[in-house]
């Protein structure tokens, strides 16, 4: 029952909340870090995984929210997507990142919506599935980043939504499962792009919940951890791949939650702070966020809801959606945002401000003309 699993919860080590916020702040900061310079080319991700953890910790005012808005932003490009960092192309992934972060510092004013999505909208193949970048990479993470940046930025009518879920319903598999492409192996990150992608579609019916549910439920292993694939071992970041899809299809009981609890939290460093993704190793700040996310499904620790669609915290959600549905009743148009100065923006020189400034006036005036 709920009752025995939480009095069983009282009992068995606690969230190091106060590490993990420690951890995740010091990681940000520790630029001459090895494991900064090789995420370069993800920061923007990066920024979105401790910034959501930290505010499902209630933490999110330890950050610099001028500071954060202003990289973002800077890693804007002409064509209206994100890179993953500044001066890098742009990417489906790294857009989704961006509204995202932006979401949580309740900042998505300071873009211009129409724009984000005039690139998100020019990734989408004839057959409803969505590319990657300009260079055509196809996978089902990026229709998912696709609806999800749609639904946070209120604009899914722009894009075909009945394509993309008639391609993402493709990609089923036998056993119930979801693949990267049609006929891929079905594998728990891939379930969850494609469940939460119909979901936000407004297709959850769609899916063969109990099929699905016992591939998922199968994930688990002896430890208590979760797997993303037969004969795998566990991985802290499956607690949220799985788990999430579960609650979609309201399947969350079918698993082990108390066995589940102890694993994310034997994977924690009690001296310094993080979750690795298994029991012994590093941690990092991808399975700090997913480890805390899963806590969040679990219902426990403190940890408050989070949307298990949109892999946001359930408050920024609820905030954003009363926000659009003002600004509908009231007809409202957004105000374009205005370029930032050099001394708002993140470069380091005047020289690469300049040259992201022109890129952003050439995409402006593109669209602009596009328009008319």
């Amino acid at each position: 029952t709920h009752t025995a699993f939480m009095k069983a919860v009282a009992s068995e080590p606690a969230l190091a909340r106060a590490l993990h916020r420690s951890y995740i702040l010091r990681v940000s900061s520790d630029t001459d870090s090895f494991e900064f310079q090789v995420s370069e080319h993800l920061r923007l991700s990066g920024v979105y995984w401790g910034a959501c953890a930290l505010h499902l910790l209630g933490e999110l005012q330890s950050l610099d929210a001028a500071q954060v808005v202003s990289f973002v932003r800077s890693c804007q490009r002409g064509c209206g997507g994100f890179g993953g960092n500044l001066g890098h192309d742009a990417h489906m992934l790294y857009t989704l990142s961006a509204v995202q972060v932006l979401a949580l510092f309740g900042a998505l004013h300071t873009v211009d919506a129409g724009r984000v999505m005039r690139y998100v909208a020019s990734l989408q193949r004839p057959d409803g599935s969505f590319a990657g970048d300009e260079w055509g990479e196809v996978d089902t993470r990026f229709s998912y980043c696709a609806l999800c940046c749609a639904s946070l930025l209120g604009k899914l009518g722009d894009i075909d939504v009945a394509a993309a879920v008639r391609y993402v319903r493709a990609c089923e598999n036998f056993d119930g499962g979801y693949g990267c492409e049609p006929g891929g192996e079905s594998h728990a990150g891939q379930v969850f792009t494609c469940v939460g992608a119909l979901a936000i579609g407004g297709e959850l019916g769609s899916v063969r919940s109990e099929e699905l549910a016992w591939w998922l439920c199968e994930r688990q292993t002896p430890g208590g951890g979760l797997n993303g694939r037969p004969q795998k071992d566990a991985d802290v970041c499956y607690s949220w791949w799985v788990l999430s899809a579960m609650c979609l299809l309201r399947r969350d009981g079918w698993i082990d939650g108390e066995a589940l609890r102890r694993f994310i939290l034997s994977c924690q460093d009690e001296e310094d702070g993080g979750i690795a993704d298994k029991p012994g190793d590093l941690p990092d700040v991808f399975h700090t966020f997913f480890g805390i996310a899963g806590l969040s499904l679990l219902g426990t620790d403190g940890v408050p809801p989070i949307d298990a669609a949109h892999a946001m915290p359930a408050s920024v959600m609820e905030q954003l959606r009363a926000e659009q549905a003002a600004a509908a009743s009231e007809g409202r148009p957004s105000p374009p945002p205005e370029f930032l100065t050099f001394v708002e923006s993140a470069f380091t020189s005047r020289a690469e401000y300049d040259r992201w400034a022109a890129e952003m006036e050439a995409g402006r005036e593109e669209a602009e003309g596009d328009r008319t």
